[in-house]
């Protein structure tokens, strides 16, 4: 068919009128970088915006030898450039040669210079940061009356601890008068019984946020008896106040954030702790009672009356072991006599006399052994079993002879 166009010939033609154009040629546009991309190969892919509308751009890696910052989210810049159509995907960019800071240069330089001295006066050391207080009642608020910063940060408060007063020091965070009214705030929030102060405002362009690099607020800031939070614009944006503060905050929702503690998870880490120290309780009367009882047995066992009890028991034994001994040695020795008895008694006269002998004893007593011992007309004594008798001798002899 006569007259149809490829989607390339369509593309390189548009190129075509883009590239006679002289004011999309040679074009300065001012606006809010929203995306930001660095790549690897050199190149920075960034989107411009406006309250109307955005703008794709790109800046090869051989233009960024004029590009002296980083250019970051929210930065306010101006790109000089051209715009052209980039074939492959139809859509048309402005291809960037240089990027500057729009209207920021000699406000960039006095903020670079102010940094610097305040550095070198020390305002900026570690040692000079408080801790902001892990549970605050009071907070302080230095802002505007109105805005997405005070209600970003009453919402955020509201939520994690309604049960935190916040007082409000209105003050005008941006033209002329606003470094004064700053000022002016601080002091009377500090006059108040607050445990720390959260100063700051939105997000907004280096003009807008100026306020906050001046001098006279650093210094308040400073000098401010509390703790202080800065909560000035987006989280790209760096202020003189937010080096001077004891804390910063990327936005016054992290503000909030930071100075409010979260009384539901302080009521559940009340409760666990509350378990530990209970079960801990529980533990330790345990213990202490165990301990306790044995010191009780103890006590018990050295008692005196079981003491006592104890030498008693010990005597008993002992005297039922000496009572033993006495009964067997008395057995024994009575064992002994019997049979010394019974061998004696096998011996004595009495028992030949039961036997039909007779004892025959002289006058004086004397045992008649002997025939020799008497003659004829001694008196002798013969005892028997059941009396005496006395005679008289006649005759004498011995065995061998009748």
């Amino acid at each position: 068919m006569a007259g149809v166009l490829t989607v390339g010939q369509v593309n390189q033609y548009i190129k075509g009128l883009f590239g006679k154009d002289f004011v999309l040629s040679h074009i300065t546009v001012k606006g809010e970088v929203s995306e930001c991309k660095y790549h690897p190969s050199g190149h920075i892919y960034f989107t411009l915006k406006d309250e109307s509308g955005i703008l794709k751009c790109i800046m090869f890696a051989s233009d960024r030898a004029g590009l002296d910052f980083e250019l970051t989210v929210g930065s306010e810049v101006s790109v000089s450039g051209r715009v052209s159509i980039y074939e492959r995907s139809g859509s048309y960019q402005l291809y960037a040669h240089k990027i500057e800071r729009s209207g920021a240069g000699e406000l960039y330089a006095r903020y670079e210079a102010l940094k610097k001295k305040l550095s070198e006066q020390g305002m900026f050391d570690e040692i000079y940061k408080r801790e902001i207080p892990p549970y605050v009642q009071c907070v302080g608020i230095v802002t505007a009356s109105s805005g997405a910063a005070i209600r970003d940060i009453v919402n955020i408060a509201a939520r994690r601890n309604p049960h935190v007063r916040l007082i409000l020091a209105p003050v005008t965070v941006q033209g002329e008068d606003a470094p004064a009214s700053i000022v002016r705030g601080l002091k009377r929030i500090a006059c108040q019984p607050v445990d720390v102060v959260i100063v700051g405002r939105g997000g907004g362009s280096i003009e807008d946020l100026w306020a906050f690099n001046d001098e006279r607020v650093a210094h308040a800031i400073f000098d401010c008896p509390v703790p202080v939070i800065s909560a000035v614009g987006h989280e790209s944006d760096t202020t003189i106040a937010d080096y001077v503060a004891d804390l910063r905050a990327p936005t016054p929702s992290a503000a909030a954030e930071l100075a409010v503690y979260d009384y539901a998870a302080f009521c559940a880490a009340l409760q666990t702790y509350g378990r530990r120290l209970s079960n801990a309780l529980q533990n330790e009367i345990r213990t202490q009672k165990d301990a306790l009882r044995t010191r009780q047995m103890r006590l018990a066992y050295l008692h005196p009356k079981n003491l006592i009890e104890e030498h008693k028991k010990d005597l008993r034994q002992k005297a039922q072991k000496l009572y033993d001994r006495m009964v067997y040695a008395v057995e024994t020795v009575s064992h002994r006599l019997a049979l010394s008895a019974q061998r004696i008694d096998s011996l004595s006269p009495r028992n030949k006399i039961k036997q039909g002998y007779a004892f025959v004893a002289l006058d004086n007593g004397d045992p008649v052994l002997h025939v020799s011992q008497v003659n004829p007309g001694d008196t002798i004594h013969a005892y028997l079993a059941d009396g005496w008798i006395d005679a008289q001798v006649t005759k004498t002899g011995d065995d061998h002879h009748d």
